[in-house]
């Protein structure tokens, strides 16, 4: 946990061997691209990753355990440091430029040397994550040094990450920013945890209750390997080493090609459930006359802070996760859900009290809250968890023969869940889930925040090309008759654990 962001110049290290001689290509054409728009080549690049995540949906804002990974596709941040002296009290200039300017329009902003980065989390602009990265970076120096300015840099940025595709773009892109602008400034040595941490608060700036199981895996991951990332009773991470069985334990990931872009449908879909996750935990809290304890989830108190109170216990266990679902059963049982005036009710305050506590900050579109349902998916995932954890860490598990098939179907309980108690699928994700069934997955589930993006999938290797065909004949070509190879290609990817930030 206290380890440093690496910093190498070998390429070679951070993708897969199929992937490296794209990459050298695209970096190269990074570096060209900078030379042509700034006159000089970068100081550095900074890069960090997106994430599928395995298995712990939705439940990184309760402060319950996830098992994500990182994936090749990246956030990569080219920095040039302009070489002119300036006063210590002058403004930082810094024009942002992209490699896609079509689709991302240059921008510059100019922060004053005791401020910050303005950010309009009412406009989805593409540089807001920029600002948002530079704005936690420079927080953290200033609580290191108040007087501290930050300097003026030269930014292009290249991602290959599909924005709204559930591989979680955004915290790839805060990280590698934060990251640039740490390094640009005179840090040299970053931690992965202070990164993580400044990361999880500056993509809230953007409009989002993000809950870090996105940073975390953007920059504690290790090639090769799942992670292990819990919240509570504080943030760490641990690498999770895949059991060595022939054939190899095989991931593939599916684009619905829906576009769920948490940034612009959070009120009704990922702030609305953060909300009403947290609305659980208090009404549990009051009915069972225990003092829920202020923690580090978005609105300042958790599930997992709920279980800690009601069993005196920082450690979670199935057992207290079994008995808090029936406690939830009985005090969250209304099917129809809860009305604002519901909920201040049993809360002792007035409406208004309640949507300023909790629907201001980051506004939510609902009439009904429904509590009890979400309560159960985070209660019963947070389960299939510790159980998928337990699974890849049993020394017998590589002479287990059912292995994939009992990891599978904690993938398949997953999305039934996410389906029927979070409502955070969509009918593109079911049917790539189905499809991939039929044709051999042993698991299959959405990742990412849901309401499109992308499905994961536990595949023998002997199937990969089963389900691949599957999905062309019988969901793509029927979605989009005339589909490009090229489109084909990104549609699917076979996923090996992944490389965290580096500079």
């Amino acid at each position: 946990m206290d380890e440093s962001v690496p910093v190498t110049d070998a390429i070679d290290t951070l993708y897969p061997d199929a992937n490296i001689p794209s990459q050298k290509e695209r970096w190269r054409n990074l570096v060209e691209h900078f030379e042509d728009k700034y006159g000089e080549k970068p100081a550095f690049v900074a890069r960090s990753p997106g994430r599928v995540n395995l298995i712990g949906e939705h439940v990184d804002y309760s402060l319950y355990e996830v098992l994500p990974m990182a994936i090749a596709a990246d956030v990569l941040v080219a920095v040039g440091l302009p070489r002119n002296e300036r006063p210590k009290d002058a403004d930082a200039i810094i024009p942002m430029l992209n490699t896609n300017p079509g689709k991302h329009r240059p921008s510059e902003c100019t922060v004053p040397s005791t401020g910050e980065a303005d950010i309009d989390a009412t406009v989805h602009e593409w540089t807001n994550y920029f600002k948002a990265g530079f704005n936690g970076a420079v927080d953290l120096l200033r609580k290191e040094e108040p007087s501290f300015s930050p300097c003026s840099m030269n930014i292009l940025v290249d991602g290959n990450v599909p924005a709204g595709g559930g591989l979680s773009s955004s915290a790839a892109f805060v990280c590698a920013s934060a990251l640039a602008v740490l390094r640009a400034n005179g840090r040299s040595d970053v931690k992965k945890k202070e990164l993580v941490e400044l990361a999880i608060v500056s993509e809230r700036a953007v409009g989002v209750n993000s809950g870090g199981m996105d940073q975390s895996a953007s920059v504690f991951s290790v090639k090769g390997d799942a992670l292990s990332v819990a919240f509570s009773p504080e943030l760490r991470a641990e690498a999770i080493p895949f059991p060595k069985i022939d054939p190899p334990i095989t991931f593939m990931i599916a684009q619905t090609f829906v576009t769920s872009d948490k940034h612009v449908t959070a009120p009704r879909c990922y702030n609305l459930r953060v909300v009403e996750c947290t609305l659980a935990a208090e009404m549990m809290a009051k009915r069972l006359k225990l003092e829920l304890p202020k923690d580090s989830g978005p609105l300042g108190c958790s599930l997992r802070g709920l279980q800690t109170a009601i069993f005196g216990d920082v450690n979670s266990s199935k057992e207290q996760l079994h008995k808090i679902l029936s406690l939830a059963s009985e005090h969250l049982k209304s099917e129809a859900g809860y009305t604002r005036e519901d909920i201040a009710a049993t809360l002792s305050m007035s409406v208004s009290e309640l949507e300023k506590k909790y629907m201001t900050k980051f506004p939510v579109d609902a009439f009904r809250f429904m509590l009890g349902r979400r309560a159960e998916h985070v209660f019963r995932e947070a389960l299939r968890v510790i159980t998928f954890k337990e699974l890849l860490q049993d020394p017998a598990s590589a002479k287990d023969p059912d292995l994939l098939p009992r990891l599978g179907a904690l993938m398949n309980d997953s999305q039934g869940s996410c389906r029927y108690l979070y409502e955070c699928s969509c009918p593109e994700i079911d049917d790539l889930c189905s499809i991939a069934r039929e044709a051999g997955a042993y698991g299959s589930r959405l990742t990412g925040a849901g309401w499109g993006g992308c499905t994961v999938h536990l595949v023998p290797k002997d199937k990969v090309d089963n389900v691949r065909n599957a999905w062309i004949e019988k969901y793509y070509r029927i979605r989009e008759p005339d589909i490009s190879n090229e489109k084909l290609q990104e549609a699917v990817i076979v996923s090996e654990p992944g490389q965290g930030s580096v500079v």
